[in-house]
């Protein structure tokens, strides 16, 4: 694992104390270390049905989990074990063992429902392990199923009637279901089926309206409404050596019943090979580090007494990632800036064009690594902090070629300043060889190479410097008439005037050449931007489609029943939401572009009818 520390056996994720719930620092500090997406597995049940073994087979070790063999439940609260993942290299596994559920020594439901709630929020993949068969008696041992409404959130501002779990769906684990020591044949009415059919003939509602068939389809459901990815494995028992049970850790392989063996191994494969990657609501990938942030939100939200709400937990989340992002932007900015830059660069534009090359990275990293940043509030400060750092970087450039070109005329200029204190051009026709010698030092000064952007007006100064002297050289040179002296004066003034217009010329440009850089910078934030919404927009579609696709499935099974109308109004609600976002999609991001543009121009400070014309320009294409 790559980014993150390797962990040898498991660790306690979720303490479990005395009815208060408290997340392992330890713990903690490896999930902030894993910067890969995640794969999280969690498994449940009532204890003593073989989870943790399961669970070490995921992790391809005998020893980690602990194995109870006693009347005793052995893990209490939530345990990790976080290892690299076989088939995605640039993932981790990270395998969650809780507590089982119905443990007498507990003796409070709410507990074990807190425990079953908590793995669906964790969870990319949910397992539920049972032993036995799938019969009604399993099904009710499953009432934490039904609670979840109760006990979980999707949105801060609850739907009309309170509910929102209609949208459980979009949020929620793939749902595996275990079943040990299975003795059944695998049949229906005499033919054969598979393990996933049987799952679902056993979630087949009971018909009738009487309490109890009502009662009894309420599991089912709602594992149908809020789980619609659902397999089922079933499983022998792993020896028929009775002894050999309460060992399984430390027996051999070849001691096992060969067909336990490959059942476990199909159960695995499995896992490797399609349980998803952790995600939050409309595509974001789950890392190590965000999932520490979910734990000790949803944890602390709990102990609280509030109920755990994805919405909260994604605003808390994306606060934290967004400034982070922002803050590892911005030092790759100054990291790349600083490795590239040798001060001073010849000109202005190399520098500007470092420092866009830069940026554009740094912008990259920034959008890869942020979500939920709807008011832009983060983009602008690392537009904010970026162009901080580019003055910086301007004046750094500024400053080491006055140096570097102020130490060239010193040596250049030593020989005549020499002279002039010695009074050697103050002969007859001195101010001739005056001239030569300053002629001279101009040539050298320019043939010098890297003196920066600061050149031509540190030789301005220069030459401002030896007016004076000029003048004193040429009033004292008796070789020269009035009239020569006149001439030769204007024409001092006539080059010192030619300077100073280069110099002002030379302003210009650089004042024209960071205007261009400004827009330039706006212009790659907003395509990086729209790039972003684009992506965001397609995903929030994908997701919205599956939603309504399982409307649609639940109305099907549902249209003779009374339920049905609601769920119509459902579908017909999702099918407007997803028709309207087709539909605006590109005046959307036109507008949320337009909007962007208006807040940056006031960072950048640019002119705004330049920078307006090319914005409107680009928004105009999602009209």
């Amino acid at each position: 694992m790559a980014s993150g520390p390797i962990m040898l056996a498991p660790m306690c994720l979720v303490e479990n104390k005395n009815q208060q719930m408290s997340v392992n620092q330890r713990a903690l500090k490896i999930l902030y270390k894993i910067s890969q997406p995640v794969v999280v597995v969690a498994i449940v049940g009532v204890y003593h049905t073989g989870k943790s073994y399961l669970m070490n087979c995921l992790a391809r070790e005998k020893l980690g989990f602990s194995l109870g063999s006693t009347v005793q439940s052995e893990t209490k609260g939530i345990w990790m074990w976080c290892v690299p993942h076989p088939s995605k290299h640039d993932h981790t596994l990270v395998l969650l063992d809780t507590e089982g559920l119905g443990d007498v020594e507990k003796g409070d439901s709410k507990n074990d429902s807190l425990i079953f709630a908590l793995s669906v929020l964790l969870s990319s993949t949910l397992v539920y392990n049972s032993m036995s068969t799938i019969n009604n008696d399993a099904l009710e041992k499953l009432h934490y199923v039904t609670e979840l409404t109760e006990l979980i959130r999707a949105k801060a501002s609850p739907t009309r009637g309170g509910k929102d779990s209609s949208e459980f769906v979009s949020f929620f684990p793939d749902f595996i279901w275990t079943v040990r020591d299975f003795t059944l044949e695998l049949k229906l009415d005499g033919h054969p089926i598979t393990e996933d059919e049987y799952l679902e003939n056993a979630l087949k509602l009971i018909p009738g309206v009487n309490p109890k068939a009502k009662n009894s389809n309420i599991p089912r459901e709602c594992i149908r409404n809020y789980f619609p990815k659902r397999k089922c494995f079933v499983f022998d028992r792993p020896t028929k050596e009775t002894e050999l049970l309460a060992k399984l850790e430390t027996i051999l392989e070849s001691q096992l019943d060969p067909k336990f063996r490959e059942q476990s191994d199909k159960f695995c494969d499995y896992i490797f090979n399609h349980s998803k990657t952790k995600m939050l609501r409309e595509g974001v990938k789950v890392t190590g580090n965000r999932l520490g942030t979910l734990v000790v939100t949803y944890v602390d939200t709990i102990n609280k007494g509030a109920v755990p709400c994805l919405e909260n937990a994604v605003t808390i989340l994306s606060e934290l990632e967004n400034s982070a992002a922002v803050q590892k932007a911005a030092d790759h900015y100054s990291e790349q800036m600083a490795q590239r830059v040798r001060f001073p660069t010849d000109s202005l534009q190399e520098l500007l064009d470092l420092h866009a090359a830069c940026e554009r990275e740094a912008t990259a990293i920034f959008m890869e690594r942020s979500f939920k940043d709807n008011k832009r509030v983060f983009q602008m400060k690392l537009m904010e902090t970026i162009k901080s750092k580019k003055e910086s970087f301007l004046m750094q450039n500024e400053e080491a070629s006055v140096k570097y070109c102020q130490y060239v005329l010193d040596q250049l200029t030593m020989p005549l300043m020499e002279s002039f204190s010695e009074g050697i051009f103050s002969v007859s026709g001195g101010h001739k060889n005056y001239r030569r010698a300053k002629e001279r030092i101009e040539q050298r000064y320019w043939e010098v190479p890297g003196k920066g952007v600061k050149a031509k007006e540190i030789f301005q100064h220069f030459l401002r410097s030896q007016v004076s002297i000029e003048k004193s050289i040429l009033q004292a040179d008796e070789a020269l008439s009035q009239s020569e002296k006149a001439i030769a004066e204007e024409r001092a003034r006539k080059e010192e005037a030619e300077k100073e217009q280069e110099c002002l010329k030379q302003k210009y440009q650089e004042q024209q050449q960071k205007k261009k850089a400004k827009n330039r910078s706006l212009q790659e934030n907003k395509d990086q931007l729209k790039k972003k919404l684009d992506s965001e927009t397609k995903a929030a579609l994908i997701e919205m489609q599956r939603t309504l696709q399982h409307q649609l499935n639940k109305f099907l099974e549902e249209e003779l029943r009374k339920e049905s109308d609601e769920t119509e109004v459902e579908i017909n609600r999702l099918r407007n939401v997803i028709e309207k976002t087709k539909k605006n999609k590109g005046s959307w991001i036109s507008q949320a572009l337009d909007t962007f543009a208006e807040e940056a121009m006031s960072i950048l400070s640019a002119p705004a009818l330049l920078i307006r014309k090319s914005l409107h320009a680009l928004s105009s294409l999602f009209k």
